[in-house]
């Protein structure tokens, strides 16, 4: 796969349809992940990007991302526990950085080891503020992109 990552973003949201608008564009394969086919609006948008139910049909390898884009859905912790399982390259979830996520007492309960919930980040993308869907797909893709340059970045708060 080369320098090219996959970006699987999980649960369709405002920050989901931004993030996949402007991954393609920064040399990231897009694929969202929508357990819940009543909230996909439509086929997928001109750039290119794959829908798919579950994370087992998006394919997940050491060369991909993962970002959960909604930390108030009751699937986090399943969605979270299969990331870590099939070994992806980077997770992470947003979320407010003043509070611990909803996810990690969503990971204790189903059993997962406290180094694996350690490979869940949060927050992410770069400390700019962001508040829009659109500013928080810039500064989480900002993040990745510095991390695949081998980069700091600025992702502390």
């Amino acid at each position: 796969m080369g320098d090219v990552r996959k970006l699987v973003v999980v649960f369709a949201s405002p920050v989901s349809a931004a993030l996949q608008r402007f991954a393609v564009d920064l040399g990231f394969h897009s694929v969202l992940v929508e357990p819940d086919p009543t909230l996909l609006n439509g086929t997928p948008r001109e750039h290119g990007d794959t829908y798919v139910a579950d994370l087992a049909a998006a394919e997940i390898d050491e060369h991909t991302d993962v970002v959960l884009s909604d930390h108030h859905r009751p699937e986090i912790g399943a969605v979270l526990q299969e990331a870590l399982a099939a070994k992806s390259r980077w997770i992470g979830i947003v979320g407010n950085p003043r509070s611990e996520g909803p996810h990690v007492a969503a990971l204790r309960e189903l059993g997962v080891p406290e180094e694996e919930i350690a490979r869940v980040h949060r927050p992410i993308g770069l400390n700019i503020g962001s508040r829009t869907g659109p500013e928080i797909a810039v500064a989480v893709l900002a993040g990745l992109i510095a991390d695949r340059n081998g980069k700091p970045g600025g992702f502390e708060f």
